[in-house]
């Protein structure tokens, strides 16, 4: 998979406070670079202000990653996801984690539901915003 497959990019920082006992990154900061990676990617296609606008969003329906690398303190590290799938409620995010390195040090797997939070029920992905998903990724989906 080549890095331009990867439209929306994420540059973090490695914190000392970040690491734990064995002295590399702890598995739980990995989770913590796709939350943000995730919102990060629900911002570039403004999820958030649908959602303050009419009260639809995204609710993560599960989350998976393989841990390929370690990574270590001090650094900085790329974390980039692009959309692998979109269904009816539902689409699919494929996280990397790359070090300085440009190696894949963790790959991650969301799948998110959109969510109607006034009617408590899970709603289809709008035409509006399959088009703003597939003009960002240059594909259909």
């Amino acid at each position: 998979m080549n890095a331009p497959d990867f439209k929306v990019k994420l540059n973090l920082r490695l914190d000392w406070s970040e690491m734990d006992l064995f002295g590399h990154i702890n598995n739980v900061m990995y989770m913590k670079y796709i939350q943000a990676s995730r919102v990060n990617y629900w911002e570039s296609i403004s999820l958030m202000k649908h959602f303050e606008s009419g009260g639809i969003g995204p609710i993560l329906l599960s989350t998976s990653c393989l841990f390929k690398k370690p990574l270590h303190y001090p650094g900085n590290i790329l974390v980039q996801v692009r959309m692998e799938f979109i269904k009816n409620t539902s689409f699919g995010l494929h996280h990397q984690i790359l070090n300085e390195e440009n190696e894949v040090c963790a790959e991650a797997k969301d799948i998110i539901v959109m969510y109607d939070f006034s009617r408590n029920e899970k709603v289809p992905v709008s035409g509006e915003m399959r088009d703003v998903i597939e003009k960002l990724e240059e594909k259909k989906f």
